[in-house]
């Protein structure tokens, strides 16, 4: 691997690979067209059609997930802005008026995924739908979004962790990378005559953890126990794999006046809140079949 990177090249030089000339926008004419938000749009279009599928497969009008797109869109991604901001306010206080500049990242997952929830349940309230099968339907659409989003961050340069030389270390140019992302670790491992940092592609980590829980998500959704178990899961499994990637990152949000990352908390609390409120449903049904196998005799 050389030295000197290009500008625009990513490298993950334990793998063999150099990506040169990656784009972090594309052109239409004079305008430019953020890949950022390219990928996450198609992963949005992709989890509404798997969970459409899933929705048909469960007995549901798929009707039902298009008719919820618009508003889970707009409220997730208002959602994620406002979380994201609320948690570097430091830094938006005075420029505000680059909270509107969603171009160049700052989305926080879990804040769309509240301001979803929330979106949800209103929705369901109004309509009168099964408010937990529904959940467990949109999960799955939620964690293609995950996976293909992530791809985002990995066009605009961010999300990354502290210096690794692992097997999937990754190299990005000092010059396309945020310097308050550059941590005194990173920074340490910056050797003279060389223009890259080396780091955790941690936005990689989260989409592979993300593709597995997938999969396993999928496999399990026909022995679900109950509606609701398989947005519990979902919590549990995402809960654990942020927490544990949350605390490698270099861009992390902390609770205010602390130097605590409040992803990481969020992800401990989730998922012990989600395995606790799973084992006590499952405890209930237990206890209810029991009581059925007792009367039928």
């Amino acid at each position: 691997m050389a030295d000197m990177m290009g500008e625009m090249d990513i490298a993950f030089p334990n793998l063999g690979i150099y990506l040169r000339n990656v784009p972090k926008t594309i052109m239409i004419g004079n305008f430019g067209i953020a890949l950022y938000g390219v990928v996450i749009a198609i992963g949005m279009m992709l989890g509404l059609a798997l969970a459409a599928r899933i929705a048909k497969k469960s007995g549901l009008d798929p009707d039902v997930i298009w008719d919820l797109a618009a508003p889970l869109i707009i409220f997730s991604i208002l959602g994620a802005r406002i979380y994201y901001v609320i948690f570097m306010w430091d830094f938006y206080k005075n420029d505000p008026i680059q909270i509107l500049n969603i171009r160049g990242g700052g989305l926080a997952i879990y804040g769309g995924i509240i301001a979803g929830a929330i979106t949800l349940y209103v929705y369901c309230k109004v309509k009168k739908q099964k408010f937990p099968l529904i959940l467990d339907t949109v999960i799955y659409g939620l964690l293609v979004g995950q996976i293909l989003g992530r791809w985002g961050n990995f066009f605009n340069r961010e999300v990354f962790g502290e210096y690794t030389n692992n097997l999937l270390a990754m190299r990005i140019p000092v010059s396309m990378v945020r310097e308050r992302d550059i941590s005194p670790l990173i920074a340490a491992h910056m050797t003279e005559g060389t223009n890259y940092i080396q780091v955790h592609p941690t936005f990689l980590y989260e989409g592979m953890w993300n593709l597995a829980l997938l999969v396993l998500l999928l496999l399990y959704r026909e022995h679900k126990k109950f509606d609701g178990e398989i947005a519990l899961l979902y919590f549990a499994g995402y809960g654990i794999g942020r927490a544990w990637i949350e605390s490698i990152r270099t861009d992390q949000l902390y609770i205010t006046g602390t130097k605590i990352p409040v992803s990481m908390v969020l992800g401990i609390v989730m998922a012990v809140a989600a395995i606790a409120a799973n084992l006590i449903i499952r405890s209930r049904l237990g206890r209810k079949e029991r009581a059925a196998e007792d009367t039928a005799k």
